[in-house]
C-alpha cells in the first residue's frame, strides 16, 4: 500500500486485478465479511474495469449495449475470512467469452495478492433491453472480452 492509502496491484498472469475497499457495512457481527458481500466486492472490481473501457451508466443511462446484461449463475467459494476494512483485490477473467454470454472466473485476495479469499464463477448473459432475449456482444465489448480471456495454458 502506499502512502496515500492506495494500493498497486501484484501482476496477475491473466485477467485483471482491480482495489476494491471492503467497508464497515459490509461486516457481519464477527467483524469478517459477510457471505453476501463477496459478490459486491466482485462487482466493485468488474464496475471500474468495464467504466474506464467504455461501459458503464451516465445520468442514468447506459453508455454501450453490452452494459444490459443479466447474471444466469453465481458460484462462490470461501477460503479464508476476510477480517476488518482495507483494501482487498478482486482478480478476475474470462474463462469463456460467446456470442451472447460469458463466464468469468475471479478470485478475491489479499491486498498483496499472498492470500485467497473466495474464488468462484459468474456467468452473464447480454440481453435486448426490448425483448429482454439473449443477444449478441457489440464489436467493442467482444475485444474487451477477449482481452481478459484466460489462455489454455494459464494456471493459478
Amino acid at each position: 500500500m502506499t502512502s496515500n492509502g492506495t494500493i498497486t496491484p501484484p501482476h496477475v498472469p491473466f485477467g485483471h486485478a482491480e482495489p476494491v475497499w471492503v467497508h464497515f457495512d459490509d461486516l457481519d457481527m464477527m467483524g469478517i465479511v459477510h457471505n453476501a458481500k463477496y459478490a459486491v466486492l466482485l462487482e466493485r472490481g468488474l464496475t471500474p474495469y468495464w467504466a474506464e473501457r467504455g461501459f458503464s451508466f451516465e445520468n442514468g443511462r447506459l453508455t454501450a449495449p453490452d452494459v444490459f446484461h443479466a447474471v444466469r449463475e453465481l458460484s462462490i467459494s470461501f477460503r479464508t475470512p476476510i477480517r476488518g476494512t482495507g483494501p482487498v483485490l478482486a482478480h478476475f477473467w474470462f474463462e469463456s467469452f460467446g456470442t451472447t454470454s460469458a463466464e468469468y472466473g475471479f478470485r478475491l485476495l489479499s491486498a498483496d495478492g499472498a492470500t485467497v479469499h473466495a474464488e468462484g464463477r459468474r456467468a452473464i448473459v447480454r440481453l435486448d433491453p426490448a425483448t429482454l432475449r439473449p443477444t449478441p456482444w457489440t464489436d467493442g465489448a467482444k475485444a474487451v472480452g477477449q482481452a481478459l480471456l484466460r489462455p489454455e495454458s494459464a494456471t493459478l
